[in-house]
């Protein structure tokens, strides 16, 4: 546990702000995605709520949004030394204030007090785990969003919380946004945690509908009174973290789906089957420009053998190909493999062959290897065994690319983020470069070379 004081210093708002927080890639739903989903809020005390999601409540009170919050405590605690206010006076404010704020920025939004005790959660994980499903409950899981605390806040009750989020939405599959609080005073710029996170723009009404909430919350932001232990709780420096342009949020895609790469082949020839070109490869700018950034991105202007695994119909193969002496593209539909070998056809040292990989897997080792839109289309257990292939069957010194579609995978228990991660830890080979916007991401890898 984090050892910090409402009182400490801490990071200031300028040192986050030169940090790079700003450029943080959005959330990955837009907007009419989000507001036709179902989102459940948590608050461990009155004016979590605001802090963390304040502006992103506005938003979906705006656009129509299914909105549920269930406040844990009345927050009775935060003044312990008070000489005029009794937990129980403390309470009843505080719970006035948390109505008048949630009105403010989602009237159209229900919620309920669960009435457990203030920095107490932890004894009383069975009770909001069930208040939590129930309220997840009568919705498509993967058209639930939980927010909740971020689980490594500091805070007992903010962890304790967003433990319980994650594994809610972990076993029913549902998405998973977890605002920080306290995070923004103990830690700093050089913490690894926020630099996967993602950021929720908001425009100028949702950010003032966010400061009156924040400001009907008077008992955390004015002292209760002139008499010691009265003290303001939360500090205008404190405050300044939160008046920002957009809020930030650790995103977990929803998990929903057991598909695994046995089903590849049955999937997507049907969906080759139907289209010659379903996710308009060819045409639309999106993948132009995504293919334009994957090329520029590779640190050689050529390569001895490439292997691209999830090659498709052949649109990026074809340029790979033109970078490579020899080049291999692999996939699971043999419907995709005949667009893939009439691009191929015009090189005669480059070949497109139907394979599913990570159980089958080529002959040969390669200074190269592109996984493209393929590594959430695997379990975990295939996506480690793909790795183990990969780095047996690339050469020191060699390349890997990752380039992954940021957006929920319907189907399926992996996501960008997720096949990303499990390549760096699992690999734990030198990073060349990653850059993320909100669609997609791409990450260079280097093997170590022999000298190493």
């Amino acid at each position: 546990m984090v050892s910090f004081s409402h009182a400490d210093t801490g990071t200031t708002e300028a040192e986050w702000a030169a940090s790079g927080v700003a450029a943080l890639p959005e959330l990955p739903l837009d907007a009419s995605r989000l507001t036709s989903m179902a989102f459940v809020v948590l608050a461990a005390h009155p004016d979590d709520e605001t802090l963390g999601a304040g502006g992103l409540l506005a938003k979906l009170h705006h656009g129509g949004a299914s909105v549920k919050l269930l406040l844990c405590t009345a927050g009775e605690a935060s003044h312990p030394e008070s000489q005029t206010t009794t937990p129980e006076q403390l309470a009843a404010v505080r719970l006035n204030e948390f109505d008048t704020a949630v009105s403010g920025l989602a009237p159209s939004a229900a919620w309920q007090f669960l009435e457990l005790p203030d920095g107490r959660l932890a004894a009383h994980e069975d009770r909001i785990e069930d208040a939590v499903r129930e309220a997840t409950s009568g919705h498509p899981a993967d058209n639930v969003v939980i927010v909740a605390p971020y689980r490594s806040d500091g805070h007992t009750d903010h962890d304790t919380l967003g433990s319980i989020a994650a594994r809610v939405a972990g076993a029913g599959g549902h998405g998973l946004l977890e605002y920080p609080i306290w995070y923004w005073l103990w830690a700093g710029p050089g913490d690894a945690a926020w630099q996967s996170w993602v950021r929720v723009p908001l425009t100028a009404a949702e950010r003032e509908a966010k400061n009156k909430a924040m400001g009907a919350h008077a008992s955390q932001v004015e002292p209760l009174s002139e008499q010691p232990g009265d003290e303001t709780l939360l500090s205008g420096t404190f405050l300044e973290h939160f008046s920002r342009h957009f809020e930030t949020f650790a995103w977990h895609p929803f998990t929903a789906g057991s598909n695994t790469a046995a089903d590849a082949e049955r999937i997507f020839d049907e969906v080759h089957s139907r289209e010659e070109d379903p996710w308009d490869y060819s045409s639309s700018w999106y993948e132009r420009r995504k293919r334009a950034l994957t090329l520029g991105a590779l640190p050689k202007e050529s390569y001895d053998s490439g292997l691209e695994l999830g090659c498709s119909i052949g649109t990026l193969s074809e340029e790979l190909a033109r970078r490579c002496r020899q080049f291999l593209g692999v996939d699971a539909s043999s419907t995709a493999l005949l667009q893939a070998r009439q691009r191929l056809s015009g090189y005669p040292s480059a070949e497109a062959r139907h394979l599913t990989v990570p159980d089958e897997w080529p002959e040969g080792t390669f200074d190269l290897v592109v996984l493209s839109e393929t590594g959430y289309y695997l379990s975990p257990e295939e996506l480690s065994e793909l790795l183990d292939r990969i780095r047996a069957s690339t050469r020191p010194g060699g390349t890997l690319l990752l380039c992954h579609w940021r957006h929920p995978i319907s189907g399926w228990q992996l996501d960008a983020e997720a096949v990303h991660a499990m390549a760096r830890s699992h690999l734990a080979w030198p990073a060349h470069g990653i850059y993320r916007e909100r669609d997609f991401m791409l990450e260079i890898l280097v093997a170590p070379s022999e000298t190493l």
